[in-house]
């Protein structure tokens, strides 16, 4: 039992001891493990620093992302609608130019049946005119063998040029 009440000089040695021992410890070694210490700390703060600032990076990295990515959406959707646009307006091209073509050839195909019409028009009025001269040449004959007779029609052509003009 004599650990458990130790003799004043053991004390006494134990106590010169350690503060000799922590004299030396407190010259050379503490200088060197609180600057160990404090360049861990340092290190420590650093490594928190270089993560938050890695986490914000990030953050912004995510946030640009996203940017693009809503601007990409948006102009793929202008230019979808610039294509309808586009295609809307081809088509209607297309309509208004197919109306006009179909204009243009009812308008052509009008004009050469009436010029068919005139032609047969003329056709039919030459071969009627020559008709009716063989049959009145026939008629002149006939009744031109008398004086009488050809004087009388000499009068009837000249009456109907008057009521005709």
């Amino acid at each position: 039992m004599e650990l458990f009440t130790p003799e004043f000089g053991l004390v006494f040695w134990m106590f010169v001891a350690f503060l000799c021992l922590y004299f030396i410890l407190a010259k050379f070694a503490w200088p060197f493990i609180i600057k160990s210490m404090e360049e861990r700390a340092d290190l420590i703060d650093k490594g928190v620093a270089y993560a938050q600032e890695a986490k914000r990076q990030l953050d912004n990295a995510k946030d640009e992302a996203s940017k693009l990515i809503a601007e990409a959406h948006a102009q793929q959707a202008d230019i979808l609608r610039e294509a309808s646009k586009i295609k809307n307006q081809i088509v209607e091209d297309a309509r208004t130019e197919a109306a006009a073509e179909a204009k243009k050839v009812s308008e052509a195909a009008m004009v050469s049946i009436e010029q068919a019409r005139k032609e047969s028009e003329k056709q039919l009025r030459q071969e009627v005119g020559e008709i009716a001269l063989q049959i009145a040449e026939k008629v002149i004959r006939r009744e031109v063998a008398n004086d009488q007779a050809q004087q009388q029609l000499v009068e009837q052509y000249l009456s109907e040029v008057k009521t005709n003009n």
